[in-house]
């Protein structure tokens, strides 16, 4: 397991590369915006925005944005509405896991604010419990009946509203080091960046549920889908996740202050609406030794407010500690002993990062760092 030079983002990562110097791809992402003309990006998207403005009707929607109320999705809609005048239409889909009050907030913070209409979709909750099971005990992914939903669902209303500009945040691939990672800004391929791909819809026909439970699970016709114009604003702009949820406190989004402190993240805004959700992202650390302290230390690195060896100390800190309140949801939501659960989460840790230690739990191998 090796370090990337600059940051503390780790070979594990999937799709992660490096350069001779051993600079990760993450890295070397965000040096290249020294080269970039944010000036010029930005008079391109007025234009698209100029191309799509009007088209249902000087009184109706002209865009569309995903949204989770986070502070990603503040600041989009910040920039659709309040800087480029247009009127965005804004999906969203819901977990129905306990959410936390800040989520509670933001969702309903976000239509108040920017003063915009919400389609919400929360999924057959039935259906959920009982493929989350199967992909979490079979796949190790908690969240994918959810995240092909955040995926699929969008792309359904934009064509049904007739919507073609289709607004997402930030290309992940590029901006964080991934599998195909380009710099574009078309989302047409967000679909199969492997979050909601890779198991077959016929496999999670399990314990009755049929495909009368999975309405917008399938994404629209390719003829539909090649309607539309889907776009990552993270090419228009440059993209900063501190800078976002500044913006985004100033139009009344709600972060975890005086509410949750989370032992294994070391930032409070980011993923905030529910617990049990994080069962989801942490699970990257018994698969590849790195979680959501990593991705943000390393983040943190990068946008120079952390030293290389201050975030390697948080990292150690806090990746590995699954935070309890999380586990609890997850177990609450899905019927599971807090013994099954650790029994399932014992079967996904990858053994060639790490080794049991005297007590039983798991610790990471010595580590080679890039130095």
């Amino acid at each position: 397991m090796k370090y990337c030079t600059k940051c503390v983002m780790p070979s594990t990562r999937p799709g992660i590369t490096f350069n001779e110097q051993g600079l990760c791809s993450a890295c070397q992402a965000y040096e290249n915006r020294i080269n970039t003309d944010y000036n010029a990006r930005f008079e391109e998207l007025k234009k698209i925005c100029d191309t799509y403005r009007g088209c249902n009707g000087k009184n109706s929607y002209d865009c569309m944005i995903a949204v989770s109320g986070g502070k990603d999705s503040h600041f989009q809609v910040y920039m659709f509405k309040e800087v480029l005048g247009m009127n965005p239409l804004l999906v969203t889909v819901e977990d129905n896991f306990p959410m936390t009050s800040a989520g509670m907030h933001n969702l309903k913070n976000i239509s108040e604010a920017f003063g915009c209409d919400i389609i919400s979709m929360k999924p057959n909750i039935q259906a959920q419990k009982k493929i989350m099971k199967y992909t979490f005990e079979k796949y190790g992914k908690p969240t994918y009946f959810v995240d092909r939903y955040i995926y699929t669902y969008p792309l359904h209303m934009a064509v049904k509203f007739n919507t073609s500009l289709l607004i997402y945040g930030e290309n992940v691939s590029y901006e964080y080091g991934g599998s195909n990672a380009k710099e574009t800004y078309s989302a047409k391929d967000q679909i199969n960046n492997g979050v909601g791909t890779g198991i077959p819809t016929e496999e999670l026909l399990v314990n009755g549920v049929t495909m009368k439970d999975l309405n917008f699970f399938e994404a629209p016709a390719q003829e539909d889908i090649d309607k539309l114009n889907p776009i990552y604003l993270s090419y228009f702009v440059e993209w900063n996740s501190f800078k976002n949820y500044e913006i985004a406190k100033k139009y009344g989004f709600h972060d975890l202050t005086h509410e949750w402190d989370r032992t294994h993240h070391v930032e409070n805004f980011d993923q905030i609406d529910s617990p049990a959700y994080l069962v989801h992202s942490w699970m990257k650390y018994p698969k590849f030794g790195h979680a959501s302290a990593t991705d943000y230390s390393a983040r943190m690195v990068r946008y120079g407010m952390l030293a290389r060896d201050e975030a390697f100390e948080l990292v150690k800190k806090h990746d590995h500690a699954l935070d309890p309140l999380s586990v609890r949801d997850f177990c609450s939501f899905l019927g599971y002993s807090e013994k099954e659960f650790w029994s399932i989460i014992d079967k996904w840790y990858n053994r060639d990062l790490f080794e049991k230690n005297a007590v039983g739990g798991w610790s990471l191998k010595k580590i080679n760092c890039l130095l």
